[in-house]
């Protein structure tokens, strides 16, 4: 499912029309993203948790030439799946 068949399905499942169901779906990826931005965490009960986590600096490999490259410390997205939907899927 891509972004626009998500509109489609919240539009219908919500009956409101595509154009808030976009306002609203935009809003959540928003909100979540300036939250995530900030160092906070995001809950939602039951469907998962999203987290902000550092990576340290690492040598890496470059696969082509074998050479030893370095890697840059990062900060990483983290999703970790809720109870309901790990139910719902297995």
């Amino acid at each position: 499912m891509n972004k626009s068949e998500l509109i489609d399905a919240i539009a219908a499942d919500a009956g409101i029309t595509k154009a808030a169901a976009k306002l609203a779906l935009e809003s959540f990826l928003g909100n979540v993203g300036d939250t995530l931005k900030k160092g906070g965490k995001v809950s939602l009960v039951g469907f998962g948790s999203w987290s902000v986590s550092s990576r340290a600096a690492r040598d890496g490999r470059n696969p082509q030439t074998g050479k030893t490259i370095q890697i840059a410390a990062k900060n990483v997205v983290k999703f970790k799946a809720g109870a309901e939907l790990e139910g719902a899927i297995n």
